[in-house]
């Protein structure tokens, strides 16, 4: 057979560069390093985190106009922007 036709083969996966088989827990070591074309990157929702982001910037503008006032309140304040731009990045 030529190259071309071993790669297309199905089995050709299934064997090292010396035509052994692989194991299964190669083909796991395999499979990590080099993940499958078909398999896409799930991308981030932009407009979830737009929203969010927004929703962040809001809180800490609150949390600094705050900060004469009521120095606990707005740290407090600005803790929470902290956790929602946590958040924002799990979206």
């Amino acid at each position: 057979m030529k190259d071309k036709e071993i790669k297309h083969d199905k089995r050709y996966w299934d064997l090292d560069r010396n035509g052994r088989i692989l194991s299964m827990s190669d083909r796991e070591i395999m499979g990590a390093k080099y993940p499958k074309k078909n398999m896409k990157q799930q991308l981030p929702d932009a407009r979830k985190h737009q929203i969010i982001s927004f929703i962040k910037s809001g809180i800490r503008i609150l949390g600094y106009a705050l900060i004469p006032f009521s120095l606990v309140t707005a740290t407090i304040i600005l803790i929470l922007s902290e956790i929602v731009g946590i958040i924002e990045e799990l979206v």
